[in-house]
């Protein structure tokens, strides 16, 4: 497990789920982190909760489909603590399940903007700090089972979760000369707010008939899981390691 200390994390998204989990751990192992997401309230409680146990954070409000929100969250990064070692491109929303021909283009531009567009605006402002700082860097994208699976009445996300692992490998092999490592978590049926908001609309019976069954670990997984996967991406060990989708999913996929 290797510490983080005298390196700066930001994650976005860390309001709650995945993000919150990542926020926690990487200040548990040493790292300064600056939390972003749309919910300031949650980022202020997340952020004392960190600094109550001997942790160092700070955090902005920012919405990652708006480029000026983007560019100022990595400059107030910078600010903050000096420079930028780790990205972890969390937010996201998983918009209206309906079918193609009832999906308004609204909702439909929604979830791309901020689930594929944000990705890349923050990919933009995050490369181009560490670019200019000459450290190296890694980045971590946040995306899906769905970015290769897609389902009934999930055009919008899927699309969406889809479009990241293109983003990735292309940028990857643009940053790799510049030490600086770009890699997707897909992660599969995890406990977080957006899984019980899914629940709400399918009902219990699909989870935990339908889909739990294929899960070779026979559960739902934990955002603490796949915050140690993010952690393991952006840490010395994986030093050999970009462009490349790592799938936290307890076997699911596998079994399609």
């Amino acid at each position: 497990m290797q510490n983080f200390k005298g390196k700066v994390a930001l994650i976005t998204g860390a309001s709650s789920g995945i993000g919150h989990s990542t926020a926690k751990l990487f200040a548990s192992r040493g790292a300064k982190v600056m939390i972003a997401a749309r919910r300031q309230r949650e980022l202020n409680e997340l952020a004392k909760e960190i600094r109550s146990k001997g942790g160092e954070a700070s955090y902005v409000k920012a919405d990652v489909s708006v480029s000026g929100d983007v560019e100022e969250m990595v400059a107030k990064t910078i600010e903050a603590f000096g420079r930028l070692d780790f990205a972890v491109n969390n937010a996201g929303i998983e918009g209206q399940f309906a079918s193609v021909a009832e999906l308004s283009e609204e909702d439909f531009d929604r979830v791309l903007n901020i689930n594929l567009k944000g990705n890349f605006l923050c990919l933009k402002y995050e490369s181009r700090a560490m670019i200019e700082a000459g450290n190296g860097g890694s980045i971590v994208n946040v995306g899906s089972v769905n970015s290769f699976l897609g389902f009934a009445g999930g055009s919008a996300y899927a699309t969406s979760k889809h479009g990241q692992i293109g983003l990735t490998t292309s940028v990857s092999a643009e940053l790799a000369p510049l030490g600086i490592r770009v890699n997707i978590v897909c992660p599969g049926v995890i406990d977080t707010p957006m899984h019980h908001r899914a629940r709400e609309i399918v009902g219990d019976e699909m989870f935990d008939e339908g889909v739990i069954p294929n899960v070779h670990l026979r559960r739902v997984g934990q955002s603490e899981e796949i915050a140690r996967t993010i952690a393991f991406l952006c840490s010395d060990e994986a030093s050999y390691i970009t462009g490349t989708t790592l799938t936290p999913d307890g076997g699911f996929t596998s079994t399609l």
